[in-house]
Formats: C-alpha cells, structure tokens, sequence
C-alpha cells in the first residue's frame, strides 16, 4: 500500500471513527491506522512476552489505551490492532487470548466477563472488488454484567444491553436486548434471564 499522507493525529482520527466515515485506501486515516498499529503490537508484544503481575498487566493495559483500568483483570495473551479506542468500565474481567479489533470504538462496560478467545470487530470492508481496502468504523458497546463466552465473535455496530449472556461460539450480527441469552451463528435470542438469585442447596 502507498501512502499518499500521514498527517493526521489522533484526534482527528477518533473524530472520524466517532463519525462512521468511511477510511479511504491509501488515505492519511489509513495511515495513521497502520502507524498506530506499530505502537499497539510493540506493547501487546511486551504484555504476551512473558508473564506480570496483575499489577503490571493493568499498567501495561493503561498505556495500550491511555486510560485507566481501574480493577480490571486481564489473563494474557491479549491482541489488539490500536488500543486507543478501548473504553473498559471497573471490575471487568478479560480472559486469554482475546482479540479487539478497536479501531472503530469499544466500550465495555462495568462487571463484564469476556471468554477465552473472544473476538471483537469494529471494521467493516467495503463490498465492492474495486473499493475493498477501504473500511467503515462502527463501535460496539457492552452494557454492564455482560458475559460474553468463549469463542463468541461480535461484529461492528452491535450493541450488548446490560446482563445479557452471549453463549460460547455465537457469531453476532445485531442489537442484544438487555437480559436475554443470545446464542448461534447468527446468534438469536434464546432465553429472557430473570434477575433474582435462587440459592442452590447444597447436596
């Protein structure tokens, strides 16, 4: 890919993620997210090199995305494409080998708990042949208490209302209503939770 400018910043790039406008092949956004992506591996690499103490994992976590992890647990290996636009709420819990394609926005939000091996997209390529290296950001966000399994995929755009359960293995492609359990690929609701604790007894 030949560029053609790279003279943007960052926050003329998260204006343009915010706004869902298309990053143009070879443009300066397109730049910038190759450039970012450099900072983004130097650090992930740093992380999944060797082991940390949770500690040091939070640190290295708030210099990926320059914000503070306040009670978040991160079990590495952790991949991301930019880190800068990841927004993590208190108490989040990110087990191994997850993936946070950024670039377009991710919010989680408090008390979630995210699955070995979840994927997180926030970039779409265009369809046509010929326009294809260009993408269109949308963010996906994550309500509170969120439980997002194993393997699971989310794809841009969706959001995840508050206490809903994405069951392992789920592709999804819409909208989650808050506490329902969505499952499949594409995933559909499958269950309404209802939110009172019944105490097992003890066998």
């Amino acid at each position: 890919m030949r560029y053609t400018h790279c003279d943007m910043d960052q926050a003329t790039y998260l204006a343009l993620t915010r706004s869902q406008a298309v990053i143009q092949a070879g443009g300066a956004a397109h730049c910038y997210m190759h450039t970012a992506a450099q900072r983004a591996q130097k650090l992930t690499a740093k992380l999944n090199a060797r082991y940390h103490t949770p500690k040091r994992v939070r640190a290295i976590l708030a210099k990926l995305t320059g914000k503070k992890c306040d009670g978040c647990t991160l079990f590495p290996p952790f991949y991301t494409d930019y880190g800068r636009n990841i927004t993590l709420g208190k108490n989040v819990f990110i087990n191994s080998a997850c993936c946070f394609q950024d670039q377009g926005g991710i919010t989680i939000g408090d008390n979630c708990l995210i699955g070995h091996e979840v994927v997180i997209a926030t970039l779409d390529h265009l369809l046509p042949a010929q326009a294809r290296e260009s993408m269109r950001p949308a963010p996906v966000v994550l309500g509170e208490n969120v439980w997002v399994g194993s393997h699971a995929t989310i794809l841009p755009g969706v959001t995840i209302g508050s206490n809903a359960v994405v069951a392992a293995g789920a592709v999804v492609t819409r909208d989650v209503p808050p506490n329902t359990v969505v499952a499949g690929v594409p995933a559909r609701v499958i269950k309404t939770i209802q939110n009172h604790f019944e105490e097992e007894k003890e066998c």
